[in-house]
Formats: C-alpha cells, sequence, structure tokens
C-alpha cells in the first residue's frame, strides 16, 4: 500500500447548536461549501482533480439526508465527476471518512480525497432520524444498545470514577481550550460567513472559561432517570460485581451539542507535487476496534491501544494524543488503562469543552492534533474517537 499525505486538514468553528448559534442560519450543505472553498484557496486544489468525498454525518435525516458527501459537492460546483459518499459509523464517522479517503489513496483508486465531516445539530438534532435500535426498548435491548450517557455512568462504576475526578476533567478542558482559542492555536479553523446574522464565524462559542469545581458540582446527575427505565437493571446484570450504577455524569461534564464541518485533504506523493505543496503529515496507520456495547464509548481506548501495540509503539514514542472526551469518565479510563500522562493528552481541550458536532469530530481532532504538532515542532501523534454501541477509530500520524 502507498503512502497517504496530509496535504490540509480545515474546519469551521464549533458554534452552539441553538438558533442564536454563529452557523445556524447556514444550512449542511452551505457549511461544506465554504469548507470547499477555502481548500480551493489554500492549496490550489483544482476541485477535477479529486477523485472522492468521504463525510462522517450521523443524522442522516433532513437537510443532512440524501448522500451529503456528493450532494454537497454538487451545491459547490465542483464537477459532477467526483464521486461521493456518505458513511455512518456514530461518534467516529469523521475519523473513519479521513481513514477511508485514504484508503482509496493507498490502494491507487484516487490520486486525492477528501474525508471529513458535517453536523448541524441545531438544524438537524441528534436522534431525529427516529433509528429504531435506539428508539425501540425491545430492539435496543437485544442489541444490547444503550444511550451514550448510560455507557458513561457504566464506565465510571467499573472504574471507580468519582464526581469530583469527572469534574475536574471538565475544569481541564474548559481551562486548556480557553487558552487554545485566547493564543490562536486552533490554526485549522477557517473564516465562515453567515449574511443572515451578518458575522463572520472564526471562533469555537461553547468554552466555558470560567467553570469551576464549585460551579460544576451543583448541577444534576443528568442520566439516572433514564438508568431508571432498564438501562441500569441491564449493566447490573451483566456486570454482577457491581453494586450499584454511579450516576456522576451531568452537563457540565458530558460533551456540548453543536454545530460544525471539517474537510481534510489527502493524497498520494505524486498528488502533493502536481499541486506543488509539501504534505503536512504521513498516515503510518489506522485501525478500528470494538469494546462491549454496554460501555458504549470505551472504543477510542481500546483503538489507541491496538494501534500502539500494533506498530510496537509505547506511550513515550507517540508526541501528543488527541483522545475522545466521551464524557469525562471515558478520559479517565485512557489515562488509566493507557498510562497517558496528562501533559500528551487533549492538550487544547476536547468535546467536552470545545463541543461534539458528531459526524465531524472525528476529523476536526485530527487537525487540532496536527495544529499542535505543528506549533510545538514535534513529530509523532494519535487521534482516536468512541463511536456508539462500543465501537472506536484510532489514526497514527507523523509529520
Amino acid at each position: 500500500m502507498a503512502d497517504v499525505f496530509i496535504y490540509d486538514a480545515i474546519r469551521t468553528a464549533r458554534t452552539r447548536a441553538k438558533e442564536t448559534g454563529g452557523l445556524h442560519d447556514l444550512n449542511p450543505l452551505d457549511l461544506m461549501g465554504s469548507l470547499y472553498r477555502s481548500l480551493e484557496a489554500r492549496t490550489g486544489l483544482d476541485p477535477a482533480t479529486v477523485g472522492e468525498v468521504v463525510l462522517g454525518c450521523v443524522t442522516q435525516h433532513g437537510e443532512q439526508a440524501g448522500n451529503i458527501a456528493k450532494t454537497s459537492t454538487l451545491y459547490a460546483g465542483w464537477p459532477a465527476s467526483l464521486s461521493g459518499i456518505t458513511v455512518n459509523r456514530f461518534c467516529s464517522s469523521g475519523l473513519d471518512a479521513v481513514n477511508f479517503a485514504a484508503l482509496k489513496v493507498a490502494a491507487g483508486q484516487e490520486d486525492l480525497a477528501i474525508g471529513g465531516g458535517v453536523e448541524m445539530m441545531s438544524r438537524v438534532p441528534m436522534l431525529s432520524d427516529q433509528a429504531a435500535t435506539f428508539m425501540d426498548p425491545k430492539l435496543a435491548a437485544r442489541s444490547r444498545i444503550l444511550m451514550m450517557g448510560n455507557g458513561a455512568d457504566l464506565i465510571a462504576s467499573l472504574y471507580d470514577v468519582s464526581r469530583e475526578e469527572a469534574d475536574q476533567v471538565a475544569v481541564d478542558s474548559q481551562q486548556r481550550a480557553a487558552r487554545a482559542r485566547a493564543e490562536g492555536w486552533y490554526a485549522s479553523i477557517v473564516p465562515v460567513e453567515n449574511p443572515v446574522k451578518g458575522i463572520t464565524v472564526t471562533e469555537d462559542e461553547c468554552i466555558r472559561p470560567d467553570v469551576s469545581l464549585e460551579s460544576l458540582g451543583q448541577l444534576e446527575p443528568a442520566f439516572a432517570k433514564l438508568g431508571a427505565m432498564g438501562p441500569d437493571a441491564a449493566q447490573l446484570a451483566a456486570f454482577p460485581e457491581l453494586k450499584e450504577i454511579r450516576h456522576i455524569h451531568t452537563a457540565g461534564n458530558s460533551p456540548a451539542m453543536c454545530d460544525a464541518a471539517s474537510a481534510v485533504l489527502v493524497g498520494s506523493e505524486a498528488a502533493g507535487r502536481a499541486l506543488g505543496r509539501s504534505a503536512r503529515a504521513v498516515i503510518r496507520d489506522a485501525v478500528n476496534a470494538a469494546d462491549d456495547p454496554l460501555l458504549v464509548l470505551s472504543g477510542a481506548v481500546l483503538a489507541a491501544g491496538k494501534l500502539m501495540e500494533r506498530n510496537g509503539l509505547s506511550v513515550d514514542d507517540v508526541d501528543l494524543f488527541e483522545i475522545h472526551e466521551a464524557f469525562a469518565a471515558t478520559v479517565v479510563k485512557a489515562r488509566r488503562d493507557l498510562g497517558i500522562p496528562a501533559e500528551k493528552l487533549n492538550v487544547n481541550g476536547g468535546v467536552i469543552a470545545l463541543g461534539h458536532p458528531l459526524g465531524a469530530t472525528g476529523a476536526i481532532m485530527l487537525g487540532t492534533l496536527l495544529d499542535e504538532m505543528e506549533r510545538r515542532d514535534l513529530r509523532r501523534g494519535i487521534v482516536s474517537a468512541s463511536g456508539a454501541g462500543g465501537g472506536g477509530a484510532a489514526m497514527l500520524i507523523e509529520r
């Protein structure tokens, strides 16, 4: 398989999933179009040389339905010859999309491809597609599918994660994100015009720099009532060593919903020469993993560990990690299972502070990792994202 290079990685700002959010007035096609235009301007890209666009999108409903990877390129005026496919592997979809695009290049099927994702949760709310596997209790029970917050509370119970420990994860995320925003370290953000509000959106909106342990401690558990409707009993039956499910996750130490899109341009060495552009990084390897679905969100940790083992790497060999902050307990699990020190893990915050636009998050995390590796002149990084049902994806890049 040929080497695959990352020639650019960009994203929109992450804005609140509300009508007042900076991106709300744009439809998802508009949002992707802004990224396509930015790729052209930044790299001199000729859209006719792109063979495939692969986008992650979880709630493929309404404005996000109908294979938005293909329709967004047509909407943007790109050539009809360009292929597009939309993928859904839950919350790892954006990273999987980049991997699928890279695999097309590695196999020699394409010279240039784009992977990324889009999710506008203010316009297409989570679960608005009414997927039966989530909405029908009988189907969910048979498939062992639970909602994300219940899986997070199960991880907290199994790992004896305290409420204070979870809240500290959230505070750290907020403080690191606030600093990165203030210092301009999110270099992958490109400006997006919102003509309805008459603004140019350039900064992430969800960060709450004033959050403290005291303020977070006043919030009520978010998933206890849902757990009492059946998930708690199913989890306790599956893990008899537990006496109870500890409901420690709140709105403050859980991911924020938001609007955003991402795009990563990958290609062969020859494609880079044709572009006249040096690669920012090379993709060394990528893996998927699937953990117990009752844990729901542990796949990012399992996938990162699998990736390191397959490549003979220890934590000391990796300069930075971006591990999906799929609720605070997942971060604690990553620290304990993988032994990642705080100074290497999510150094510029994660989705608890920045927001989690489902299908776009994985590719956004990849760009965030690459930005910081370049800023610090580091060599090797791992990005890993969780998906519902215990799934996870991880990617190893080198500058």
